[in-house]
């Protein structure tokens, strides 16, 4: 319905989410470090509450593609063969949906703006933004 689709659209204006892994030390090492537990962010576990679909449509938006989302370093990807295989944006979509550990974690949105993982210069740019 119209008012439930402008309640987000607002939501999403002023946004500030973390979407993590709870038992993932390098997120709660990140989450600590950039002090997002202490200013107001809305955090999400995707273990215990799944992203969905619109969720990850919207990361999708601010990232530009799928594939910036999805993590390579996931065991499963491994597992499931997937680095012999040509994924295309819909695979990374499906991966990340079916299976939380293929999003590229954390994933932090602050308005509209992105930051997708641990590495060090997106850890900082994180920081940069939430001082």
């Amino acid at each position: 319905d119209v008012a439930a689709v402008m309640a987000v659209i607002v939501t999403q204006k002023n946004m500030k989410k973390v979407y993590h892994l709870a038992h993932c030390t390098t997120c709660q090492a990140i989450i600590k470090e950039t002090g997002l537990d202490k200013k107001g962010f809305l955090m999400q576990d995707i273990r215990t509450e799944k992203i969905t679909p619109a969720q990850l449509d919207e990361m999708k938006k601010l990232a530009g593609s799928y594939e910036a989302l999805f993590s390579r370093r996931a065991l499963k990807y491994k597992e499931l063969g997937l680095k012999d295989q040509k994924l295309e944006e819909k695979d990374y979509r499906n991966y990340i949906l079916q299976e939380d550990t293929f999003l590229k974690r954390p994933v932090v949105i602050i308005k509209d703006k992105i930051f997708i993982g641990s590495e060090k210069k997106n850890v900082e740019a994180l920081k940069k933004a939430v001082q």
